[in-house]
């Protein structure tokens, strides 16, 4: 196929023919990622009924959409996100930063003291283009996702964090390291080829 002139151009011809683009709608979640999820749940035994889920970056919600199938009614699933999120059955939404004092009150809030199973996180900062400066902003996401997971998940909980190749990275997983038994870092089949994406999977709190 010939590449499109522009690359907005091709970057809309390629998602129209994505064909995750194309099982997510015919199967009703509201993005690609959610095949992500799956995918990283089959590999690691993530979600199972009755657990409690925290979504920080939820937007659009298709990590939500699969915790709660997952979890069922006598689950729960929170998420979080600068965006709006359209409602979702059985899923607490916040409109918030979550970097901010704020945003992390009304999570804390909402649990009412009880710990999580699983904490995922999809944030990505907005990128100015400067690959140096995004990588860092991205790892000061990662990191505050960390320290969350750290102070509220169970002993047996498990952390997902999207992390990116370069720099920052193994100095990230060495933090992991310190705060689980098990660290994997996985390339779902949906995330693409091309790009230097992946979800380390932490299990088993050390501390």
């Amino acid at each position: 196929m010939k590449r499109p002139k522009t690359s907005r151009a091709w970057w809309l011809d390629r998602h129209v023919h994505d064909p995750y683009v194309k099982l997510a709608q015919k199967e009703g979640y509201r993005s690609r990622a959610a095949y992500k999820l799956l995918w990283l749940d089959e590999k690691d035994h993530l979600l199972k009924q009755g657990m409690t889920v925290v979504d920080l970056g939820a937007a659009p919600g298709g990590w939500c959409q699969v915790a709660i199938k997952k979890v069922g009614e006598r689950g729960r699933v929170i998420g979080i996100d600068l965006l709006p999120v359209q409602a979702i059955p059985g899923v607490t939404l916040f409109e918030a930063d979550f970097t901010s004092d704020e945003g992390l009150a009304l999570v804390e809030e909402a649990l009412e003291g009880r710990k999580i199973d699983l904490v995922l996180s999809d944030m990505a900062p907005n990128l100015s283009g400067v690959k140096d400066a995004d990588q860092a902003k991205h790892y000061g996401l990662a990191e505050l996702a960390l320290d969350f997971a750290v102070q509220w998940l169970k002993p047996d909980g498990a952390f997902v964090v999207k992390v990116f190749q370069g720099a920052g990275f193994e100095e990230f997983v060495r933090q992991a390291r310190q705060a689980f038994r098990q660290v994997h870092v996985r390339k779902p089949e949906a995330s693409r080829d091309e790009s230097r994406e992946n979800f380390l999977v932490g299990k088993g709190l050390k501390v």
